[in-house]
């Protein structure tokens, strides 16, 4: 099977293995299936995204969700705090504890199994919420390493 091969990045690995990516996208289409299920306000999950993947510096993922968090009402000035989101009052508790576990999540400190950040979100989301959120972050996670060892661009806005 021929690939798109970016000899700075190397293989695209969407189009190397489509059958492994399509799985992927069924994930993120169950994901949704289970926020709706789960009550977890999307706009939660959006800035979770985004901060994820400024974290990771996945510049294929934040052209996709920057876009996707302004049209579910996140308002643009929010956005733009989310690199310093513990200091002022521009986040709700609830917001503050979604990007501490995400920031957990995605940067998974050493040796730590069970962390403070799971904990104080429970304070604020029910288990179904909780469970949509760390799925959440997990597949965006997953979704910006694999743009990343594949090289994406950003996604043209139209």
């Amino acid at each position: 099977m021929s690939a798109q091969f970016s000899t700075a990045h190397g293989p695209h690995l969407d189009s190397a293995a489509p059958e492994i990516y399509g799985a992927m996208n069924q994930v993120a289409q169950k994901l949704q299936e289970l926020v709706g299920e789960r009550g977890l306000d999307p706009q939660l999950l959006e800035i979770a995204f985004v901060r994820a993947s400024q974290l990771n510096g996945c510049t294929a993922c934040l052209s996709v969700h920057g876009p996707k968090a302004r049209e579910s009402g996140i308002a643009q000035e929010k956005l733009d705090l989310l690199p310093a989101w513990r200091e002022g009052t521009a986040f709700s508790d609830k917001e503050k504890a979604t990007l501490e576990l995400t920031e957990h999540l995605t940067k998974l400190p050493a040796g730590t199994r069970h962390s403070d950040a799971v904990v104080r979100a429970g304070e604020f989301f029910s288990e179904d919420e909780l469970v949509a959120l760390e799925w959440g972050i997990i597949v965006i996670n997953a979704f910006n390493r694999i743009s990343i060892a594949s090289g994406h661009d950003p996604i043209p806005q139209s």
